[in-house]
């Protein structure tokens, strides 16, 4: 299986570094593993809505570049689907089942993702109403993405 995730932004934090570097090495074993970075779009703090909805725009021309029309795509959304770590599990699984061997994750930026880019979505995928710093989110995404794999092959890692 082969496992991309597109992110807005630089990871700058080098414990997040480690910490996904780590989740990215003990993946190996199960799927390549590839972290795409694009450009965040540089704005002021205070944006009217019409500005930010341009910054996401912006950025989500840069996410749709990296995506191929093959990839099965998640969107990380507060408004997306939640699911408990078992049942992504059993997603991951089932895609591979079923002939989808490339899924994408998307991580937008501050801002979110673009209308275009949720439009993308195979699945907009929840990890609930709080709010995280994106870097944060990628790094427990990944783990999510190990965990999954590690109920998968039985491992007693989940418990």
């Amino acid at each position: 299986m082969n496992i991309k995730i597109v992110c807005v932004g630089k990871l700058k934090e080098k414990y997040f570094k480690d910490g996904i570097a780590e989740y990215q090495k003990r993946l190996t074993r199960f799927a390549k593993v590839e972290i795409v970075q694009v450009p965040d779009e540089k704005a002021p703090e205070s944006l009217s809505p019409a500005q930010m909805e341009e910054v996401k725009n912006r950025e989500g021309e840069r996410i749709l570049s990296k995506i191929k029309d093959k990839e099965y795509v998640y969107v990380l959304a507060i408004k997306g689907k939640e699911r408990a770590s078992e049942e992504f599990a059993k997603e991951l699984k089932d895609l591979a089942t079923y002939g989808h061997s490339d899924i994408t994750f998307v991580i937008g930026g501050s801002l979110g993702t673009s209308q275009v880019v949720n439009k993308r979505a195979d699945d907009l995928f929840s990890f609930g109403k709080l709010t995280m710093p994106h870097q944060l989110m990628r790094l427990v995404l990944i783990e999510q993405i190990y965990r999954a794999f590690m109920i998968n092959s039985g491992s007693p890692y989940h418990k």
